[in-house]
């Protein structure tokens, strides 16, 4: 089988693409990957790195508003859709899979012109341009959200990771706070924003640092590759505040954690939920609000609870997080309510829908 995944520009479209990739390969190592990208995307990065051909077409971001930038539209996507015909044509796809992103729109256009059958995968509860006008083609549309406004929609999940699908955070625990230099005794709250950090998050954790000693609380905090917060070190045999600005062994930071203070991207509450780590979810405060809406489930399962960026302080970090940390059994709770929200198996689930999609096509 000969599958071409447009997925790119950011690791919320390319993560879920590989998650499938790796899936697909599960079932049959002889199903063929070319992922689809621009220059411009983190595809440039993350898909080589696992191992898949990458096939680059010109990126067309889409205004939203009526701006004169749309006059520049139409050619540019023509340009593109020729491009990513091209893929189709030279792979002799059997099957486009779409993210969404600017990347998506052009391929579902070029799957349209060649007769190739489209999947269409939604993370957001609130479907973007691109994969509105991909579900206009397809009768197969896997969403993340019961309720994502989408026809056809079925409900799949988010492809995540085996590394993190399959982690056993009790069974590694005392292991992943060794690897990070941490007290395998403590509570222990994991602050991260991302590959780039949040500045907000970091401002706020890195000011409460006394706090957290003083309640006997440890932190891991990856505060982005680009960022230089860092707290005052406490004294001997205090609890300690680890500061690193880059983690690729997430699996190994959420078994260290009994509680995430974190972002809500669609990625990051697939993860934590999956692995059963409850959180304090700090939305970003930009888009059309799909970061509050992809917590809000696990928030209402009470799997974690969430705070506006504007109104996360030092202080409301001591009133609501570390309550939370200094229970016990309030985290046992919390996370067997985040582990009840979450899909372990979404990556299988979508590959058989893109399997069946192919052999019906046959």
């Amino acid at each position: 089988m000969r599958v071409v995944l447009a997925g790119g520009g950011t690791a919320g479209h390319i993560e879920p693409a590989l998650a499938l990739a790796d899936a697909l390969r599960r079932m049959d190592p002889s199903t063929r990957v070319t992922c689809l990208g621009t220059e411009r995307g983190l595809e440039t990065t993350l898909v080589p790195q696992r191992g898949y051909d990458l096939a680059l077409i010109p990126p067309v971001p889409l205004p939203r508003t009526l701006t004169p930038k749309l006059l520049a539209v139409p050619g540019r996507l023509n340009s593109a859709i020729n491009a990513a015909a091209g893929v189709l044509d030279r792979t002799g796809a059997d099957v486009l899979v779409g993210f969404g992103g600017y990347v998506a729109s052009p391929a579902y256009l070029a799957a349209r012109r060649r007769h190739v059958p489209i999947v269409v995968h939604e993370a957001n509860p609130k479907p973007g341009i691109a994969n509105k006008l991909g579900a206009r083609f397809t009768d197969h549309v896997a969403v993340s959200h019961p309720d994502t406004p989408l026809p056809n929609a079925q409900f799949v999940g988010i492809p995540i990771r085996r590394q993190i699908a399959e982690l056993d955070r009790l069974a590694i625990g005392d292991k992943a706070r060794s690897y990070f230099g941490l007290d395998a005794d403590l509570p222990t709250l994991l602050v991260f924003g991302g590959s780039q950090g949040a500045r907000s998050l970091n401002r706020a954790a890195v000011a409460a640092a006394p706090a957290f000693r003083a309640a006997g609380v440890q932190v891991l905090h990856i505060v982005g590759k680009k960022n230089t917060e860092e707290a005052e070190p406490g004294r001997p045999g205090e609890p300690q505040y680890v500061t690193i600005p880059y983690c690729d062994r997430m699996d190994l930071a959420y078994a260290a954690a009994d509680l995430a203070m974190c972002r809500s991207g669609a990625m990051t509450c697939a993860e934590l939920s999956a692995v059963g780590l409850p959180a304090a979810y700090v939305p970003l405060p930009i888009g059309n609000g799909e970061q509050a809406l992809n917590a809000a489930p696990i928030v209402n399962a009470g799997g974690g609870i969430m705070v506006e960026d504007s109104r996360l302080s030092p202080q409301w970090i001591v009133d609501h997080v570390l309550p939370i940390l200094r229970n016990a059994d309030l985290v046992v709770q919390m996370s067997e309510a985040a582990a009840s929200m979450g899909r372990r198996d979404a990556d299988a689930t979508l590959a058989r829908m893109v399997f069946e999609v192919v052999r019906a096509g046959r």
